[in-house]
């Protein structure tokens, strides 16, 4: 049936009204950006106050800014990625919960101190004069944060702290040459390529096959989940009232670990018995499928994904804001920062207010890669993720290991879709590189050379996990400290020569 004119105009001013919105919101996102960066530097010139090197901080007030938007683009993707791939939660949602978590976290907990990045980076014995010392720190977060931007346009999860750490490297060398850096710590946290992805990788794995084997592939799998998912719950609860003692808060609190032992076995036990009815009359609905058993895991996954956005946003901010507050203090001294320097509320407040903003403006790319596009995610899954980046960063911080959360959470995405892959896989032959030969006499599966390729090509179509997503994210994290360390060296050298002309 032919449309009427009415309906080809109608229709023309949907398709009106759709581009409209979308040439606004091109116009929206520069726009916020570029107001909240101004914001920053003004925010800084008037709290700062007059002095001889009152420009350089509302310089490096904006850079804060700049760098305060890529870590809520990029870092905190890790957090919310599962929960979206998941669809326990939508993408805005997920943004305005890791917005209001992330910025809470950061200005409750996020402390009065804060130890200088260059610490234990910079050998003891090495002075900088205190306009080198900021122009070292200026460099060294400007290039942190333009290597973190590339990463997230890429849709590339990478650590911030290890973008920080080469930019203060690179700096530092070009400003007092490779004597000046500690490369025993680096080489540390190099390891944490290694550590960091094996230890969440293979702590999801070991809890997603609890599940499996408890829950999921028993005949009565709703009588299972009855007995089982309660003391899932009490674990987590467990682990993250640990979490938030350990990391969390540390920067307000610090209990000992008789107190945060005794916390862990009483949220575990309050966890436990508090989800059991609530179990209980979600079980009388359930069919009897494992899409049906892995609602019960929703609201836990949320709740958790709100705790890792909280600590994130406590301990993090420091990346974003710790070098402004170490430029501060110098500033306001005359001498080069020492160990740790005063965290002012309007240094925080920057911090804060920009990895929420830097979230929801930027987030969502890279919040579809690590959700989505390296391997399927369901409740389970994502709930084994977000339990392992916690339990791991305490394991972590018992051995004295050096971590990275971005790491912990890709490596614990990539252990779920390995164990998945493993497990379907299991029973088809590896033809290898020539299928039509392979396993012809070895394999009783294999009567044929038709059989063969058609059991490569069912193994091909059964790799669960995207090898070209995991390959450009390894790629992206080896090169992040030399490539931040180069971008800082050049800044840095621009800087000097600037400051020689400007005399």
């Amino acid at each position: 049936m032919a449309k009427s004119a009415l309906d080809k105009d109608l229709q023309k001013v949907v398709q009106l009204e759709e581009a409209t919105h979308s040439a606004g919101l091109s116009f929206v996102v520069p726009g916020l950006t570029i107001t909240f960066l101004f914001g920053a530097a003004i925010l800084g010139g008037v709290s700062f106050g007059a002095g001889p090197l009152t420009t350089l901080v509302v310089i490096a007030s904006l850079i804060a800014g700049y760098m305060a938007l890529n870590v809520g683009a990029n870092d905190v993707a890790n957090n919310m990625g599962p929960a979206v791939g998941s669809r326990a939660l939508t993408l805005g949602g997920a943004l305005a919960i890791a917005a209001v978590c992330e910025a809470a976290g950061a200005l409750i907990a996020g402390g009065d101190v804060v130890g200088t990045i260059s610490r234990g980076l910079v050998r003891a014995e090495v002075s900088f004069e205190v306009l080198d010392f900021v122009f070292v720190m200026m460099a060294a977060f400007l290039a942190a944060g333009m290597w973190i931007h590339l990463a997230t346009f890429l849709g590339a999860p990478v650590s911030t702290t290890h973008a920080i750490v080469g930019g203060v490297v690179g700096s530092a060398v070009a400003a007092a040459g490779v004597s000046a850096v500690t490369w025993p710590v680096l080489g540390t946290i190099v390891a944490s390529w290694i550590v960091s992805p094996a230890l969440g990788g293979g702590i999801a794995a070991l809890l997603l096959l609890v599940i499996d084997k408890l829950v999921v592939e028993r005949e009565d799998r709703v009588a299972a989940a009855r007995r089982v998912v309660p003391l899932l719950v009490g674990l987590m609860a467990g682990i993250f009232s640990l979490y938030l003692m350990k990391k969390g808060l540390a920067r307000i609190w610090h209990p000992g670990a008789g107190l945060m032992a005794l916390g862990g076995v009483a949220f575990f036990v309050l966890g436990t018995f508090a989800s059991k009815p609530w179990v209980a009359r979600r079980a009388k609905t359930l069919a009897e499928s494992g899409r049906s058993i892995s609602r019960l895991f929703v609201p836990p996954l949320i709740f958790s994904t709100a705790l890792l956005s909280f600590a994130h946003g406590a301990n993090d901010v420091a990346n974003a804001v710790g070098p402004l507050a170490a430029i501060v203090d110098a500033a306001s001294h005359g001498v080069a920062a020492g160990d740790a320097v005063v965290l002012p509320f309007w240094v925080l407040l920057i911090g804060g207010v920009g990895i929420a903003v830097g979230l929801s403006l930027f987030g969502p790319r890279v919040i579809r890669t690590v959700g989505e596009k390296i391997t399927k995610m369901n409740e389970i899954r994502a709930f084994c993720v977000a339990l392992s980046a916690a339990i791991t960063v305490l394991v972590a911080s018992g051995l004295g290991l050096p971590v990275s959360s971005t790491h912990i959470a890709v490596g614990a995405i990539f252990g779920v879709g390995f164990l998945r892959e493993y497990k379907t896989n299991r029973g088809i032959p590896n033809p290898g590189v020539q299928p039509r030969s392979a396993f012809l006499k070895t394999s009783r599966l294999n009567q044929t050379p038709e059989e063969a390729v058609e059991n490569f090509q069912k193994r091909e179509r059964r790799r669960l996990v995207r090898r070209r997503h995991v390959l450009g994210i390894v790629a992206a994290w080896v090169v992040t400290v030399p490539a931040s360390a180069l971008l800082s060296a050049l800044l840095y050298g621009l800087m000097r020569m600037a400051a020689a002309v400007a005399g």
